[in-house]
């Protein structure tokens, strides 16, 4: 009888000590849940960003990670240059306020492409002739792998005189480099060994 108690009371034991551990395991686990969800919490709660709106009211804003954005700043910034440098009206001070902008996005590989149109006349031919000149970006197809990034644009080019329209096809590359950001500089880029591979002929039609 007195062993039957003893192991009724061992048996007892035995269940206590497994309820202690099962129960201990549950708040353990309750507590790394517990943990976890707050950190996961506070992080998304540090991607608001509140802005005040002319001192009025506020509003909400996410913050992202800077480097996500940065293949559509350089193809932004090419294609931004490329609009800049290659439209072109048939007046002096036009032509020369472009080109300060686009100056502004590159190094002096553009400005000496420049000079080098300029003083074979093409520039002066433009405006005695009233042409007009214009771009349209086909693709622009930048590589992050390296650093500086390569660049190579395609795109056409539209000549647009009194009698005709000339389309030519227009290749070009240059590199890539990261800069401070600015009014001029918005993207922080700035464009190296600005080069012309192909720029030719593809069509005239008569107007």
């Amino acid at each position: 009888m007195e062993f039957k108690t003893l192991r009724n009371i061992e048996n007892s034991f035995r269940q206590i000590r497994i309820y202690a551990i099962v129960f201990a395991l549950l708040c353990t686990g309750i507590t790394g849940s517990a943990l976890w969800w707050s950190y996961r919490f506070a992080d998304r709660q540090r991607e608001k960003i509140y802005v005040l709106d002319n001192g009025k009211s506020l509003m909400l804003a996410l913050s992202q990670d800077a480097s996500v954005n940065r293949p559509v700043e350089a193809r932004e910034h090419v294609r931004r240059f490329h609009e800049l440098f290659f439209t072109l009206a048939p007046d002096k001070y036009a032509i020369e306020s472009n080109m300060k902008r686009a100056f502004s996005l590159a190094d002096k590989s553009a400005f000496d492409y420049y000079k080098d149109l300029s003083e074979k006349g093409y520039y002066n031919r433009i405006i005695s002739g009233n042409v007009q000149q214009r771009i349209e970006i086909d693709s622009v197809v930048c590589s992050f792998e390296s650093y500086p990034y390569p660049v190579r644009s395609y795109a056409r080019e539209f000549i647009i005189r009194s009698s005709n329209v000339t389309q030519r096809s227009l290749v070009t590359s240059c590199l890539l480099v990261n800069s401070v950001r600015s009014d001029n500089n918005p993207q922080g880029f700035n464009i190296e060994k600005f080069a012309v591979v192909e720029n030719k002929d593809i069509e005239v039609i008569k107007r």
